[in-house]
């Protein structure tokens, strides 16, 4: 099994590193990591294996103690069973070690009443977890709301009442503002009228045009050198990388304390430059984070990898209902898009900590109108089946839109990744918030946030709203309204137009400022960039219907429903169904953003139309390629990740894809005995793999079970310091009795108790459809191949995503992990 991450040479090269192994770095998700971070590290380097190993070696040193033959069945030993980063987990291990542990609490707990409470507290422990990451989330989520809004106001101004009010709470606490200029109070003031004292001419526009400017990249700078300096891991949306981690993926310090603290101070910065990304998706990553740091205070969770991937899955859930108040739309979320493994026990706890992230974030109440959804609606007329077909074709468009950003994304990350682009990544973003806030500002669509935006978009426009997208000509009776009190179809005026032009010029701006930003090494998430461009889309279709039925009541296509002084067309709605056609467009999410939609916004009697469009959004978008932004990333960045969604229509074999191919050399094998400790050693120092078959003998090659690297180097490590007589003419052992030995012989090294004793295998003759499907659901990490119970093979995760992508005209060596 090849394996990158692995050391070729003896096991104290594995965990203590020579000074040349700290400048050994990785490209991955577009951060330059170094693989000597100390945050979130394996157990291997834990203070008890240390303690352990300086313990018995001063015991073997000074011949004090009593000289054992030592089992690791009966004395465990630290850093077996664990995984080095950028590796595979065992999911089938993992199960069955945590299955062991709970039939060992349960048959304890029949013996004592402190072993019935510790049974009862391990069972509890799960939901106990559940509510810390739940409040932590939510928590954290809260302060990222409150700091956002206000120091993206404060590229606009300062409140003169406290500097720590945002734009809007100033203005609640001023008697002078009036309903046509809310937004104007004497307490606000603009850096023009902090500076010049004036707050009109060219002048001050332009004094406010550059403070602008300054602030969007200061904060963009501060974001981006934080990351660079303390948290590389921080950059990006995060999603790619937890569905890999879920799917079984070891990446150390991904979800460390570090990474929690930097993502969270720079994706308050990286949202307040005004940047094109949002904070809902690096949200998941947060609270992944905050799950991930908690686990450390429970043992089951903290030392099994599999269990730790159930809290994960959760996390996520929690994730999107602190980024969108849509806690039902997060468990769906994190069961339809995020998790590989999604047990019904992992749906009630995610369920529970959606739950209580939403009700912390309540409590908080961040957008301070009392509610959870982030953009509420009220439209008060209902849709009419004619409107289907407007509604249809804003799926086509977020279908088209969502391919071809892709296309472009990736284009442009790889660009970044193989050019000398990559080398500079303050310089990039310092030029890209640069010019967005020039392009930006002129634009009053374009200079708000992306909430802000989207929240203006989907409002239904009343009489005494003063928004320039509610500039119709007034109705020369004012008593002319629709039914519910709600306006009628009006005629567009002058200020209508204006906005119309600069939604449009806003939609071609965000369309091609996105594509550049995301990915960038800064947090950034897709989903309100994405609600953005397909909400503008939809505004503009929305208008167009709208004086389309005002000025063509009479037609066939309005006769009988749209009558003359009704209120027939709603712009809002055509907004948020196109909103939702471009995140399903690029994201390929169908049933969790439905759910998400209707409880972002309150809307749910138009469920039917979201659904409409959503669905023809990934009908469209799958034409052009199946491959939502998510798994082209991971595919980007060579992670390995078996797709659940991606299909294998190819008829090859088991025996085509294992390995040692025919022209190869044989596979390296362990026997169950007969080979010494310095036979395996320099089996191992010689070959790169991760795992070793082993076998009753050379010539018959019956398999007998299998031996990971890492186990195998730790046992033999610990042996020759804690077991006397061990040297290299010592016999290793896989077999339950120790054979006969020679009178003069060194004592044998028991391993059997690190062997996998049921390795999962298959027949060279199984179809490979077969194969994809068994690694996919049972999470496999290798599988071996037999014929008449001979080993002939082995097949890893990574031979069959190489395997893939040669079948898809790929490149197979772009699949660098294991």
């Amino acid at each position: 099994m090849e394996n990158p991450g692995y050391c070729s040479g003896s096991f104290d090269g594995l965990h203590h590193p020579s000074d040349d192994d700290d400048d050994e770095m990785v490209d991955i998700a577009g951060a330059t990591l170094d693989f000597s971070s100390t945050d979130d590290v394996p157990p291997l380097s834990s203070g008890v294996y240390e303690e352990h190993n300086g313990t018995s070696r001063t015991a073997g040193m000074n011949g004090s103690g009593p000289s054992r033959l030592v089992d690791p069945l009966e004395d465990p030993l630290p850093g077996v069973g664990t995984y080095e980063d950028f590796n595979t987990i065992d999911w089938v291990r993992e199960k069955s070690k945590d299955r062991d542990r709970h039939r060992e609490i349960t048959n304890k707990s029949r013996q004592s009443t402190v072993a019935l409470l510790h049974s009862i507290s391990d069972a509890f422990s799960g939901w106990l977890l559940m509510l810390l990451v739940g409040l932590m989330s939510g928590a954290l989520a809260g302060g990222i709301d409150i700091s956002a809004h206000w120091m993206t106001d404060v590229k606009g101004g300062l409140c003169l009442r406290g500097f720590w009010f945002n734009h809007e709470h100033c203005c609640w606490l001023s008697n002078e503002t009036t309903f046509q200029e809310r937004d104007r109070c004497p307490q606000w003031q603009s850096w023009a009228e902090l500076i010049t004292g004036k707050s009109e001419g060219p002048f001050a526009y332009i004094v406010n045009y550059l403070m602008y400017i300054f602030w969007a990249l200061m904060f963009s700078f501060l974001a981006v050198i934080l990351v660079r300096a303390f948290a590389p891991y921080a950059c990006g949306s995060g999603i790619p990388e937890i569905k890999t981690i879920l799917s079984g993926f070891i990446i150390r310090g991904y979800l460390g304390k570090w990474t929690l603290i930097i993502k969270t101070i720079t994706l308050v910065l990286a949202v307040s430059s005004g940047l094109s990304l949002g904070k809902e998706g690096p949200l998941v990553h947060v609270a992944c984070c905050c799950a991930n740091i908690l686990c450390h205070l429970f043992t089951k969770y903290r030392k099994n990898e599999a269990k730790r991937r159930e809290v994960l899955s959760a996390a996520a859930a929690v994730g999107v209902s602190v980024a969108f108040g849509a806690p039902i739309g997060g468990v769906l979320f994190s069961l339809e898009e995020v998790s590989y493994y999604f047990p019904l026990k992992t749906l009630w706890r995610s369920f529970f900590a959606a739950l209580v992230a939403a009700f912390t974030l309540r409590s908080i109440n961040p957008f301070g109108n009392s509610r959870l959804v982030l953009f509420y609606v009220e439209f008060h007329t209902p849709w009419h089946l004619v409107e289907l077909a407007p509604f249809i074709l804003l799926g086509i468009f977020g279908g088209l839109w969502g391919a071809l950003f892709i296309k472009a994304n990736i284009a442009w990350c790889r660009l970044r990744k193989t050019t000398c682009l990559g080398h500079y990544p303050v310089i990039e973003v310092l030029v890209v918030a640069a010019l967005t806030a020039l392009l930006s500002y002129p634009n009053s669509y374009t200079r708000m946030s992306g909430s802000e935006l989207i929240s203006e978009l989907f409002n239904d426009c009343s009489l005494l709203d003063s928004s320039q997208l509610c500039g119709y000509k007034q109705p020369a009776n004012t008593s002319d309204t629709g039914v519910d009190n709600s306006l009628a179809d009006r005629p567009a005026g002058p200020g209508l137009y204006t906005a119309l032009w600069q939604l449009a010029l806003a939609l071609v701006f965000k369309m091609m400022i996105t594509v550049i930003t995301f990915g960038m090494k800064v947090p950034s998430g897709l989903f309100i960039p994405s609600m953005a461009v397909g909400a503008i889309a939809g505004r503009l279709l929305g208008v167009g219907m709208e004086q389309l039925a005002y000025y063509n009541h009479d037609s066939v296509i309005f006769k009988g429903w749209c009558s003359q002084g009704a209120d027939c067309i709603t712009p809002g709605l055509y907004a948020m169904v196109g909103a939702a056609a471009c995140l399903g467009g690029v994201t390929r999410m169908t049933v969790s953003l439905v759910v998400i939609m209707f409880e972002l916004t309150g809307g749910l009697e138009y469920i039917v139309p979201l659904m409409a469009a959503t669905m023809t959004s990934k009908w469209v978008a799958d034409a052009f390629g199946r491959e939502g932004i998510y798994e082209a990333h991971i595919r980007l960045n060579g992670y390995p990740f078996l797709e659940p969604k991606e299909e294998f229509e190819h008829s090859s074999l088991a025996v085509d894809v294992m390995r040692p191919r025919r022209m190869d050399p044989t596979l390296a094998v362990l026997t169950q005995e007969g080979m010494t400790v310095g036979e395996v050693e320099s089996l191992v120092e010689s070959t790169h793999f991760s795992g070793f078959p082993v076998v009753v003998s050379s010539e018959s090659q019956r398999l007998v079970g299998f031996v990971l690297r890492r186990d195998l180097l730790i046992s033999i490590d610990n042996a020759r310091k804690r077991q006397d007589g061990i040297v290299s003419a010592s016999q290793v052992v896989f077999t339950e009795h120790t054979p006969p030995l020679p009178p003069d012989a060194p004592p044998p090294l028991r391993l059997r108790c690190i062997m996998d004793l049921s390795p999962f295998t298959v027949t060279d003759h199984t179809p490979m459809d077969i194969t994809v499907d068994i690694f996919r659901k049972l999470g496999l990490r290798q599988c071996l191949v037999t014929h008449n119970g001979r080993l002939l093979g082995i097949i890893t995760k990574k031979d069959i995503l190489k395997h893939m992508a040669q079948m898809a005209n790929r490149d197979p060596d772009s699949i660098l992990f294991n």
